[in-house]
């Protein structure tokens, strides 16, 4: 990206702070104003940040907002079936074409990731105020940078394995609660000239985006996965050798 800030677009759904009385005590704002914030505060002036949101004009993401993003972060819960089949058409292929992509807790289930992993995301959980530690299992990656081994997070919605998802081009975070129960929780990709990670602590009914450990692996994943130039559809070229002869 040279030295143009990175612009990474916040998209929420908006729709449990408008629902449920606690989750507005916890993210007043809405959680993806938090989430904003929290990427703001730690990557500072690498970033440029905004939020939109699934009731914004064109689900938050018409062409000129999507066009001028280099990293999108999503996070879904209750109404993956109102984002538009168009929507996640379009953003899939602005991944594709080299947009970061940084999908947060129950976004697993969101069309969008679903389409790019190819499987079913379909994981174990449950509600219970567990007590989560994430731990770093690759500590050289950069999404791991300056962040503690553990993260404690006190109270927080259980995932558990199995997760149905690809195998990940790289593990970042595993995850345990005191059910005894491990999952993948930091999970990188790279899909055609984009790039994708997958974190999973931020269930709506904590204040998990408030954990400034939380907040440093999201910053990271945004600046990992920016692109390295320009968006391009173009297919990645290939030169055959000398010696290739074929049709």
């Amino acid at each position: 990206m040279g030295d143009e800030p990175i612009r990474v677009t916040v998209w929420g759904e908006g729709r449990h702070e408008k629902r449920d009385a606690n989750v507005r005590e916890l993210y007043p704002d809405g959680m993806h104003a938090t989430i904003a914030a929290g990427i703001a505060s730690q990557a500072g002036s690498a970033v440029t940040v905004r939020c939109v949101a699934l009731d914004d004009p064109g689900q938050g993401l018409p062409a000129e907002v999507l066009d001028s993003t280099d990293v999108l972060t999503w996070w879904g819960h209750i109404a993956h079936d109102e984002v538009s089949d168009d929507l996640v058409d379009r953003v899939q292929e602005a991944v594709l074409a080299g947009m970061g992509l940084v999908v947060l807790h129950s976004g697993h289930w969101s069309k969008i990731f679903k389409r790019l992993m190819g499987t079913s995301c379909a994981l174990r959980w449950r509600n219970g105020d567990d007590r989560e530690l994430v731990w770093t299992v690759d500590p050289t990656h950069p999404v791991a940078a300056g962040v503690p081994s553990p993260i404690s997070i006190p109270s927080q919605e259980m995932y558990g394995e199995f997760f149905d998802i690809p195998a990940p081009d790289e593990l970042v975070f595993v995850s345990s609660f005191t059910g005894g129960e491990v999952f993948r929780s930091g999970c990188a990709w790279r899909r055609g000239r984009g790039r994708v990670f997958y974190f999973s602590p931020g269930d709506q009914d904590y204040p998990v985006y408030h954990h400034p450990d939380v907040r440093r692996v999201i910053a990271n994943a945004a600046v990992w996965a920016a692109p390295a130039g320009p968006r391009s559809s173009t297919p990645i070229a290939y030169a055959a050798p000398d010696w290739f002869v074929g049709s």
